[in-house]
């Protein structure tokens, strides 16, 4: 392609009319684009929202359809005080602008009192822990009711004058009252006395008892005042008491030579002793 035939394309109708073609589309989706938005998500418009706390559900579900807000129940709560089906609670407080279309959520009254299961409190814990437990969960409690058996210990669960059991369905109207032992026993109850065990332990061989020798050194037996002579009685477990006399010294022993006179020098063996 030369140059000429370059011009001669650029100057076209038809080259020309392909651009302004994209260009006007290009034009069109950007208005389409904001206007579009502006009526999809009601740009501009804007509804007040309007108080429907304590009205009844239809009632509330009316005035919110005529001003293109929509209702949903959510949960429901129950208030002795107010009737049934009534709002007590809207997830967009009152006065709140919003867009047309938006979802209120509600909480409306029950239409009877709800009612809890019964925990596990009977002859399984006692007084205190039982009330702390009942009173936490939503249950009402009066004066607890005293019954011969182990002090404070809740032996049962009375409603209306029924004996109640765990896992039982109770309303949060009605009262409890909690059967609890005042210590002391039934005439029913029996009482079982089992004697104390010991352990015994026996030697198999006695201990042998030491002797004991009675030699010259033992001290002599005290002459208290009055000049009344005592004796000790020896031991039974002496095999040999020997009282040796107090003028004879005692016997040398058999593994000690005799000691020699004090007059009289040892001499060698084989020569005579010299005379004194």
């Amino acid at each position: 392609m030369n140059i000429q035939e370059f011009f001669r394309k650029m100057t076209s109708g038809h080259f020309w009319g392909n651009i302004l073609a994209m260009l006007a589309l290009v034009i069109l989706l950007c208005l389409g684009v904001k206007y579009g938005l502006d009526w999809y998500t009601n740009h501009g418009e804007v509804v007040v929202v309007p108080n429907v706390l304590h009205k009844d559900f239809k009632e509330a579900e009316d005035i919110l359809d005529g001003l293109d807000l929509n209702i949903e129940v959510n949960d429901t709560g129950y208030v002795k005080s107010l009737p049934p089906n009534c709002v007590l609670e809207q997830s967009i407080v009152a006065g709140e602008k919003v867009k047309p279309g938006r979802i209120i959520f509600v909480t409306i009254n029950a239409t009877s009192t709800p009612t809890i299961a019964l925990p596990d409190v009977i002859d399984n814990s006692s007084y205190r822990e039982a009330a702390v437990k009942l009173r936490a969960m939503g249950f009402k409690l009066g004066p607890p009711q005293y019954i011969p058996g182990e002090k404070d210990w809740v032996y049962g669960i009375i409603c209306k004058g029924k004996q109640l059991s765990t896992g039982a369905r109770v309303s949060i109207e009605d009262v409890l009252t909690i059967q609890v032992g005042d210590g002391r026993l039934n005439e029913n109850d029996s009482i079982n006395y089992t004697e104390p065990e010991f352990e015994y332990y026996y030697e198999d061989e006695e201990e042998e008892e030491e002797p004991v020798e009675v030699t010259s050194e033992t001290p002599a037996p005290s002459t208290p005042e009055g000049g009344a002579t005592t004796t000790e009685k020896p031991s039974a477990s002496a095999t040999k008491p020997a009282t040796p006399s107090a003028n004879k010294p005692s016997a040398p022993s058999a593994n000690k030579p005799a000691t020699p006179s004090a007059n009289k020098s040892s001499a060698p063996a084989g020569k005579p002793a010299p005379a004194n």
